[in-house]
């Protein structure tokens, strides 16, 4: 008889624990919310293409929310399109040393080239690819904005994978972990903090292409996509300031919901791959995340998903190894591992004299030698603006972020204001700049350059909170121990502690200021235009004109200085920073 009764109140308990709580109530509403909002959105991105003529873009302010999620969805889409980037090539770049060779100066390369060069080539390949349908031309934006966000996550994942704590590495492999097993137990978690930083910088950094991105130009014909930033350039060619006025109301609203709903969340649930043996005093919180564990139902729900997610992280797959042995006869004497790299290299400078032959045959047919080095005098102009302006950034925004990441409860109330200033479209600023420079009759070259440097310094910023957020409590409870203050506890604990962290967001910085200096170099308001001396005043001239030739020429000038300026620089810290700033 009690047998039975037992399996009665058991079987009532588990009859129980499948009905909804109070949380699930709250939940579902906004779960279905964000799924219909979605669905919304993409079916008018499979609408047909005329539909975009037929709609023109109005200032109405009832329209902003129609705009704000088309836009917002482009940016989702855009975040996971980088994600899955960065996982397979930050890895690539980090774990092979071949492919590193080539992968690094890529990425260099590719940061700084503008974002409206890569629209000029892929917006008729998307616009093949779906005939006739909106979706076409929504992904040649989202290709935009992701070229916007992938390079500075990339750059993170990179930089942790190279600084995984030799100690637990060793541990891994001492547990016979495969490759697969050690990239999502060990390798993805470590990377996890920084890496969520990064995002919310690349999700506010998309902002300032956002409307490069919605108003696409393919021959003589324009494809305006209803978005937030097609209603900025058509507020600003109208030059109405109300409009203008909704727009950074609707862009701080939007800010605030995917900071609340999305990183907040995720800073929270990253705060546990923290690498330290004592909790810090005040862990991240988010009311979502809290929401989400208080519920039964959906708690339940969500189960089955993350035991599937665990299963896969531990499933025994041996990966082959990506450093690769070419097979090639050997000289007497020659090892293996030695051959393969000097194949590899080969190979390589034979594909790069290639290109540079083809570039250059390219360049000469419309360009003088005389052009070629009035050309580097002008990329140097240009280099030495974004020297000094990622120093002064990096005196100002380094303790500052510290300041920040060192203090959780600091972090969730200025989170939100960091990404709504680095969301903030420097473009915005140009008419001010302009206004007061003429009217004060001051130099351009000089007053122009802080304009470079706007939209990129929270790189430095963002990168700078992730180090201090990743520091380790024990480290900091040590140099509390042995009373280490002041300039010696910056020097000795803190700067090697963060100084990975800060590379990335230094490199980062420098090639978004290099493509920034495009649209800061030459800017105007209405009839007025100011033009200052560099590299990116003349691709933006050589642009408007069309002169192919001199756009390439600048475009590979500039790729230049970026690669040359990341390899004598900032490649010799990131290897001291591997090789002795480890926190082991």
């Amino acid at each position: 008889m009690d047998f039975g009764f037992n399996l009665n109140r058991m079987a009532n308990a588990s009859a129980w624990r499948l009905l909804p709580n109070r949380w699930d109530f709250v939940a579902f509403p906004m779960i279905i919310c964000i799924i219909a909002l979605a669905a919304v959105g993409f079916h008018e991105t499979m609408a047909p293409i005329s539909t975009l003529q037929s709609q023109a873009i109005s200032l109405d302010p009832s329209n902003l929310p129609e705009y704000a999620l088309r836009t917002t969805l482009r940016m989702l889409a855009a975040m996971v399109a980088s994600l899955i980037f960065t996982l397979a090539y930050g890895t690539l770049a980090a774990k092979s040393r071949r492919a590193s060779v080539v992968l690094v100066p890529i990425l260099d390369i590719l940061q700084s080239v503008p974002v409206l060069g890569y629209i000029s080539f892929t917006v008729t390949f998307f616009l093949a690819l779906f005939p006739g349908r909106v979706i076409g031309a929504e992904c040649a934006a989202i290709f935009a904005i992701f070229t916007s966000q992938a390079w500075n996550m990339t750059f993170s994942f990179y930089q942790s994978l190279r600084t995984v704590p030799r100690d637990l590495d060793e541990v891994s492999r001492g547990f016979h972990l495969t490759n697969w097993q050690r990239f999502w137990k060990l390798e993805v978690p470590f990377s996890m903090p920084g890496l969520i930083w990064n995002m919310m910088m690349s999700m506010s950094g998309g902002w300032f292409f956002v409307v490069a991105s919605e108003a696409i130009t393919v021959g003589n014909r324009t494809i305006v996509l209803p978005g937030i930033g097609a209603y900025l350039a058509a507020a600003i060619g109208e030059r109405n300031l109300g409009a203008i006025g909704w727009v950074i109301l609707t862009m701080t609203i939007v800010i605030l919901a995917y900071d609340q709903l999305m990183f907040r969340p995720l800073v929270a649930w990253a705060d546990k791959f923290r690498m330290e043996t004592t909790s810090s005093g005040n862990a991240p919180e988010s009311w979502l995340l809290d929401l989400i564990r208080r519920t039964r139902l959906i708690h339940r729900l969500l189960v089955p998903a993350g035991w599937l997610f665990a299963k896969a992280a531990r499933a025994p797959i041996k990966l082959p190894p990506l450093q690769g042995v070419v097979r090639i006869p050997l000289p007497k004497g020659t090892t293996p591992g030695r051959a393969g790299d000097i194949a590899w290299a080969a190979v390589i400078l034979i594909v790069t004299a290639l290109v540079v032959w083809k570039v250059t045959a390219f360049v000469m047919t419309g360009v003088t030698w005389h052009e070629v080095g009035h050309v580097f005098v002008l990329g140097l102009i240009t280099l030495l603006r974004v020297i000094v302006l990622i120093a002064i950034a990096s005196v100002i925004w380094v303790p500052v972020g510290v300041l920040i990441g060192l203090r959780p409860a600091l972090a969730e109330k200025l989170q939100p204001v960091a990404q709504f200033l680095a969301a903030f479209p420097a473009n915005l600023l140009f008419p001010v700049f302009v206004v007061v420079i003429v009217k004060f009759h001051l130099n351009p070259d000089i007053w122009l350059s802080p304009l470079i440097v706007l939209g990129t310094q929270w790189y430095i910023l963002f990168n700078v909170i992730a180090g201090a957020t990743s520091y380790p409590n024990d480290y900091r409870e040590a140099a509390t121990n042995f009373q280490i203050k002041g300039w010696q506890w910056w020097r000795q604990a803190m700067l090697p502690g963060i100084l990975p962290y800060y590379i990335t967001g230094a490199i980062t910085a420098s090639g978004g200021a290099w493509n920034a200096s495009i649209v800061a170099e030459a800017v105007s308001w209405g009839d007025t235009k100011l033009v200052a001396h560099g590299l990116g005043a003349y691709i933006a001239e050589t642009t408007a004109a069309g002169d192919y030739p001199k756009i390439i020429l600048g475009i590979a000038v500039m790729s230049l200085f970026v690669t040359l300026f990341n390899r004598l620089l900032w490649r010799p810290l990131y290897a001291y920073a591997e090789a002795k700033l480890r926190l082991d």
